[in-house]
């Protein structure tokens, strides 16, 4: 429920052709169910292309773009989130690296996955924040500044950008929901222990949630 102390906001999805879906799957379908949330129905999101046409996602799902980057402020999203695709490396996609950059400039979240990474080092993103990716010597053949802030982990979260490699879409996940204050911390331990642990004492700490 949206009241207007905690009026809906939304959440941006940049989509483009061979995105890769399994990447964004949790981050997406979590931030708007409801259940176990703070505030139900306190985001929506809403889906980006470079132009209106539609996409094609590397499972083959046929995407439509809600709106074009032209037409994206920072001022009206909670955060972008970039999933990995081919285009990435090929440099197809560097008009979102610089939107990304207009986003952190102005103090709305990013989170980049995988491909997503490398688009953000070669636009000098990653040169003052701790990151990871799928692996240093990935990042290191943009030609990148940011080497000495790479973690070996699966997903760091530093100055508002979110990152990730195309292992961890849960880990990815978590700090999404986490940026995005989503759910009391207790609750997002027992989700990602579901969800990454198949933790069978975490369902119940879900359903005692779902029940307030």
């Amino acid at each position: 429920m949206t009241t207007t102390e905690h009026p809906t906001r939304t959440v941006h999805l940049a989509i483009y052709d061979d995105l890769a879906d399994w990447e964004v799957g949790h981050a997406v379908a979590h931030i708007r169910n409801g259940a176990y949330q703070r505030q139900p129905g306190r985001y929506d999101v809403r889906t980006v292309g470079e132009t209106g046409q539609a996409v094609t996602t590397m499972g083959g799902v046929r995407l439509l773009p809600d709106l074009t980057l032209a037409e994206l402020e920072p001022d009206d999203s909670a955060m972008l989130i970039l999933p990995g695709a081919g285009g990435w490396d090929r440099g197809e996609h560097a008009p979102f690296a610089r939107k990304a950059r207009a986003f952190l400039d102005a103090g709305v979240p990013v989170a980049a996955i995988c491909g997503a990474t490398a688009g953000l080092a070669r636009e000098g993103l990653l040169d003052d924040r701790a990151h990871t990716s799928a692996a240093l010597e990935y990042l290191a053949a943009t030609g990148y500044a940011g080497s000495d802030r790479y973690r070996e982990a699966a997903a760091v979260t530093d100055a508002g950008l979110v990152t990730a490699g195309p292992t961890a879409p849960v880990e990815f996940a978590r700090e999404i929901l986490a940026q995005l204050d989503t759910h009391e911390p207790e609750v997002l331990d027992a989700w990602y222990r579901l969800f990454a642990q198949h933790d069978p004492t975490a369902y119940g700490v879900l359903m005692a949630a779902g029940a307030r």
